[in-house]
């Protein structure tokens, strides 16, 4: 989003949070002495050699007036736009938020969280968070790693208590994470393709089984010489793999 920034309430991946957006936000000024604050608060460095005071006030100009314990999508933004993020195309962002451990709830990152996080990774600023992100790329994870983290994409961007993503959302979201390398690109395209254009309704929302299974059958078939061993009678896979294999067939086909 170079130029223009998005507000929260246009959407970010996909579902925003259930927390209203008309909230107001307390001042810088009034958020100060705020968060009842712990070991390492106000004064010098905890343990883990952050000052958990400066944590919680970042933590604090990122929550709604009526949510102090929680940052939502606006908030999340926000921290985007302080470093210089752009919240639906870095895949940073998703990386950030798995490291910090947003884990309880669908798009917020809890206080609780949050100052763990901060202690885990040693960040209490802004340059701090900026000077951990060239790390937070894709590529330096192993399969095992990227595995969880590619979860995790899936259930925090779920709506509330809903299992399932909307295909438009499921789109977005693998191009923002497997672009790079990760699977080849010729198998992620034709993926997405396949979910734009079938007219199937039961592909309307992707289940966390579904979205999973495309990793591994990329893994497992990377390019189309692999593909030719694939057997849909002998298959595993869910039906949704067995009918973009069908899709990849007739696209082969129409080619001849």
């Amino acid at each position: 989003m170079p130029g223009k920034k998005r507000k929260a309430d246009t959407k970010m991946w996909g579902s925003p949070s259930t927390s209203s957006s008309s909230s107001r936000r307390k001042g810088s000024s009034s958020r100060r002495g705020g968060g009842g604050s712990s070991s390492g608060a106000y004064g010098g460095a905890s343990a883990s050699g952050i000052n958990e005071g400066k944590a919680e006030r970042m933590f604090a100009e990122l929550c709604e007036e009526d949510n102090p314990d929680a940052a939502n999508m606006e908030g999340i933004c926000k921290l985007c736009e302080q470093l210089d993020l752009d919240p639906l195309e870095d895949v940073r962002v998703l990386v950030l938020l798995w490291k910090l451990g947003a884990n309880k709830k669908p798009a917020e990152i809890q206080k609780g969280e949050w100052i763990a996080g901060c202690h885990k990774l040693k960040l209490d600023s802004v340059d701090k968070f900026k000077k951990l992100l060239p790390s937070l790329d894709t590529g330096f994870m192993d399969r095992e790693e990227f595995g969880d983290f590619y979860k995790f994409c899936f259930q925090f961007n779920r709506a509330g208590t809903h299992k399932t993503l909307e295909k438009d959302l499921v789109v977005a979201l693998l191009k923002m994470c497997l672009t790079g390398g990760r699977i080849s690109s010729h198998r992620l395209d034709t993926f997405c393709e396949f979910l734009e254009t079938t007219n199937d309704p039961s592909y309307s929302k992707i289940t966390l089984d579904q979205w999973r299974s495309f990793l591994d059958f990329s893994y497992e078939y990377p390019d189309a010489k692999a593909l030719n061993g694939y057997d849909e009678g002998m298959s595993a896979w869910p039906v949704l793999i067995d009918e973009y294999v069908e899709f990849m067939e007739k696209s082969e086909n129409r080619k001849k």
